[in-house]
């Protein structure tokens, strides 16, 4: 498996803010759209092998990664607004999509939300049914302007301290510090936090109760070990919408693309070029 990661260096204002994105690779389109408090670097295992496939179409959510991080609203009522325009940008129509935690949040709402038609759609371990969140999410909801405070230290300790949850395998120390990087500078700091208090399970309450109009192909991939988001979600969304396959990840986390992504690849490059046996729950 490739271990290499280009930053994205594009760039398109938005509506909202600044966001920075890449293009690779030869084939059907691919759009990738990482969660919190991830990058596009998350996707850096899968990309390469992607990019023989399709063109592979990846990008920082605003207030992550390069995207720009001095806004005032990063929350999700915003980000299917800056994915639908991108898509746009991009001149793309029913392209294919896959989307991680928020990121499978951010599809879900374009696509029910904004009326932007996939040709199929991918979820890896996505925040879609309340509840969601944590007491540490709460935590910083109430105190926002004391954490964005907080010496550097510190921060450095709660936030190594909350990606290294995020997975079932231990996480080696370079991908550690890389996914710390984007929130150690000052405003990244402050945009951490800002992300945490604008977490509101309001944005997937509002389409909840849409999930079962779903006509595309839907897969779930679900880490066994998720302790973020449990895997009874993903199985009672796999119930929820009607067009979907439900697949689980042993020996995974939350983060499934760093603790398998060699079988994350398989899966995407097997469903986007085949179809899924649903009743066996299987890729033919």
């Amino acid at each position: 498996m490739i271990d290499e990661y280009v930053k994205p260096n594009l760039s398109y204002k938005t509506d909202f803010g600044n966001i920075k994105y890449n293009i690779v690779g030869r084939g059907e389109p691919l759009i990738l759209v990482h969660g919190t408090p991830w990058s596009s670097y998350n996707w850096r295992k899968i990309i390469p092998a992607l990019s023989d496939w399709f063109t592979v179409y990846y990008y920082d959510l605003l207030g992550y990664g390069e995207s720009e991080k001095n806004v005032t609203n990063v929350s999700l009522g915003i980000q299917n607004q800056i994915l639908s325009q991108l898509i746009k940008h991009w001149h793309l129509i029913n392209p294919k999509i896959v989307g991680h935690d928020f990121g499978g949040a951010t599809v879900l709402r374009t696509h029910l939300l904004n009326k932007v038609a996939f040709e199929k759609i991918l979820l890896i371990d996505p925040v879609a049914l309340s509840p969601w969140g944590s007491p540490f999410f709460e935590h910083v909801t109430l105190n926002e302007s004391a954490f964005k405070f907080l010496p550097n230290y510190i921060h450095d300790a709660v936030l190594e301290k909350y990606v290294a949850g995020a997975t079932y395998n231990k996480m080696d120390l370079k991908t550690l510090e890389n996914i710390k990087k984007p929130w150690t500078s000052e405003a990244g700091k402050k945009a951490f936090y800002q992300q945490i208090a604008q977490s509101n399970q309001k944005y997937t309450d509002e389409i909840e109760a849409m999930y079962n109009s779903i006509k595309t192909p839907v897969l779930l991939l679900w880490g066994e070990q998720d302790q973020w988001i449990p895997i009874v979600h993903g199985k009672k969304l796999n119930q929820m919408i009607p067009n979907s396959t439900f697949i689980a990840i042993k020996n995974a986390g939350h983060l499934v693309q760093e603790d398998e992504p060699a079988l994350v690849l398989s899966y995407i490059l097997k469903y986007f070029k085949k179809q899924i046996n649903r009743s066996q729950q299987k890729i033919i």
